[in-house]
């Protein structure tokens, strides 16, 4: 049977040829260990990975790319980042849409070092929240729920009149939407390598602003100062303890080149053109209800549920009876279930892709159509 993939939010597939071939390279060819030796072998790997630091610093607009470092995950450099700069009991503001991965750092920053939360749904929010002792904003970029897109140059710009850290999850936004450090006034950016950005799994980045101080949470060996008792203070070396994933980091700079070469603009208006035709579609199905972004501006991730049938039951529908790919649940974000009313049920997500096509969101609504005239 052949499939129709809309689980892009969890991971993008299929990558675009090229990823495919630079890992197979990377894992042929660059197999030695990067700053683990100075044979030929390992400055090759060395000089790649660096080459990839500065593909990373200048798409995402960071001034010393130096100051990007590579992770396993976004869960991984959300962790950096929150456990890593936030002060202990500051007032820390963040929202309803945010994944586990925000989500349970803060809690574990409420439970043992005496932060206090507030909890708002967009942007808009934001300047109200605000208290004399707020610190930090911990914020994502688009919901993996319901699409929701926070205007983040306005959230920045908040945040630096008012002297407060601003920290991105930019892990379902980045290479669908154009992100700037500098220019949006992000201090810490984090984000995965293996949704939008085209890279395989296993790959994250955390990049840093000049001057914002964190702390290392992890530590280890760094092929540098090797001397020292405890972990480094320099970037990159600060926070990449143990040998890096050079076929994830070789992946993600092949997925950039990728995104440059298609253009980030052309993605976003192939992606948006393929979910307002979704979000048109579904208003014709009385018995579908869509959960929909709570700012003016949608992106690809859409929520819908089904009268008379489980949010588990009609993905599985979907899956072994037409082959189309979603993801039903909770999606790893509890808050967002609570403030759209799908808590207790849960909800199936479509997520789209560049490489989606119209024929195949045709091919879905149709799927969807049959499904809720049989019930």
């Amino acid at each position: 049977m052949k499939t129709y993939y809309f689980d892009n939010s969890a991971t993008s597939s299929p990558k675009p040829e090229a990823v495919y071939s630079s890992v197979g390279i990377a894992v042929r060819e660059y197999s030695a260990n990067p700053g683990r030796a100075g044979h030929r072998k390992a400055l090759e790997v060395a000089r790649k990975i660096y080459e990839v630091r500065e593909k990373i610093a200048n798409f995402f607009g960071v001034r010393n790319s130096l100051n990007v470092a590579f992770t396993a995950n976004a869960t991984e450099s959300l962790n950096f980042a929150i456990k890593g700069a936030i002060p202990e009991g500051a007032h820390v503001v963040t929202t309803n849409f945010e994944h586990n991965s925000v989500l349970r750092p803060l809690y574990y920053m409420r439970d043992e070092k005496d932060i206090k939360l507030t909890f708002i749904n967009t942007y808009l929010d934001l300047e109200k929240a605000i208290t004399p002792e707020t610190k930090a904003v911990v914020m994502n970029h688009i919901s993996n729920v319901n699409g929701t897109i926070q205007k983040i140059k306005e959230v920045g710009d908040i945040c630096k009149k008012n002297g407060i850290l601003f920290i991105l999850d930019a892990s379902q936004s980045a290479g669908y939407i154009d992100i700037n450090m500098e220019r949006d006034n992000i201090d810490i950016l984090c984000l995965t390598g293996h949704k939008s950005l085209f890279g395989i799994q296993g790959i994250g980045v955390i990049a840093l602003r000049e001057g914002i101080k964190i702390e290392p949470i992890l530590e280890g060996g760094t092929g540098s100062f090797s001397k020292l008792q405890r972990q480094p203070k320099e970037m990159p070396e600060m926070l990449e303890a143990g040998t890096l994933n050079t076929p994830g980091i070789i992946s993600l700079g092949a997925g950039v080149d990728f995104i440059q070469e298609i253009g980030i603009e052309n993605i976003k208006k192939h992606e948006d053109g393929l979910v307002l035709k979704f979000l048109e579609g579904l208003e014709q199905l009385e018995k579908v209800k869509v959960y929909k972004s709570f700012t003016e501006n949608q992106a690809p991730v859409i929520s819908i549920n089904m009268d008379g049938v489980d949010s588990g039951d009609l993905s599985s529908i979907l899956d072994e009876e037409f082959g189309i790919l979603v993801r039903p649940g909770y999606h790893c974000a509890p808050l967002a279930h609570e403030a759209i009313g799908t808590y207790e049920t849960g909800t199936v997500r479509f997520s789209f892709g560049f490489f989606n096509t119209e024929d195949e969101v045709d091919y879905l609504l149709q799927t969807l159509k049959n499904i809720a005239l049989q019930i």
